[in-house]
This record gives C-alpha cells, structure tokens and sequence, in this order.
C-alpha cells in the first residue's frame, strides 16, 4: 500500500512539472518567434509615428486602417509624412498589415494608441480566451 502511495506521488509529480515545462515553452515560442518579435518592433515604431503625427496635426489619425496609413504616408490634406510605414507593410487595399498578413485594428483613446493583431491565426479572437493567440502593443508596452 504505501508503495503504491509513493508510484502514484511520484506519477504526479511528473505530470505536473511535464504540463509546466509545456506551458512554460510555449509561452517561451510566442515571445521569441521571429514574426512576434516583427509586429513588437513594427508597433513601436508605428506608435511613434502616431504619436508624431498627432504632435504636428494636433489629433490622431481618424477612420480605418486604410485612412490611418493614408495620414502616416502624407497622403491627406494635412500633407504631414511620417516615416512609419513601409511599402511591404501595406496590402493591396492600403492597409498596415501584421507579419502574418492581416490588417491591423488602432485604438486611440486621450493620450493612448493601442494597435491590435490578429497573430498567426489570422483571426480577431476574444482576448479572455486562453488560446487567443492576438497580439497588442500599447504605447511601447506589450499586452500579450
């Protein structure tokens, strides 16, 4: 008896340092992937040049992704070019797009941007479910 007190002690102590190191490498993967490393970089300098913007225009950039990317590139009447955007960052329809391709959703609020991707899933998930795999960046600071 008690050296089956001490198997089943040991089998689960096993499994649970097996589902820490699993949760501890995956959380590991998501922060070090090449493209998440892309899209934390890609947003600090997009926030910067937001923030740039609303420095020489007085507000932030209005309406979608694709207005917003006209703003930054000095494509409205405002005439002021921000260099935050690159070509190969942009789709067919002038949108930013994330590493992954899908366009990406801004959020400006008082003094704060907050840019949202859908990760490599390509799909806006609910941010409370534990699969979500978006990604958010929010005034240089990641909300992963």
């Amino acid at each position: 008896m008690m050296y089956m007190k001490r198997l089943i002690t040991i089998a689960l102590v096993v499994i649970g340092v097996t589902g820490v190191l699993w949760v501890a490498k995956a959380w590991t993967l998501k922060r070090t992937d090449d493209k998440v490393v892309k899209f934390n970089t890609d947003c600090d300098t997009l926030i910067l040049g937001i923030q740039q913007y609303k420095e020489f225009v007085g507000t932030y950039p209005t309406g979608n992704n694709s207005a917003i990317t006209k703003a930054l590139l000095g494509q409205t009447e405002k005439k002021v070019l921000i260099l935050a955007v690159r070509r190969s960052d942009v789709n067919d329809k002038g949108e930013i797009v994330d590493p992954w391709g899908t366009p990406l959703q801004f959020y400006f609020s008082n003094n704060e941007v907050l840019i949202r991707s859908a990760g490599p899933n390509k799909a806006f998930e609910d941010s409370s479910i534990a699969s979500s795999d978006d990604l958010y960046r929010c005034m240089g600071k990641d909300k992963q």
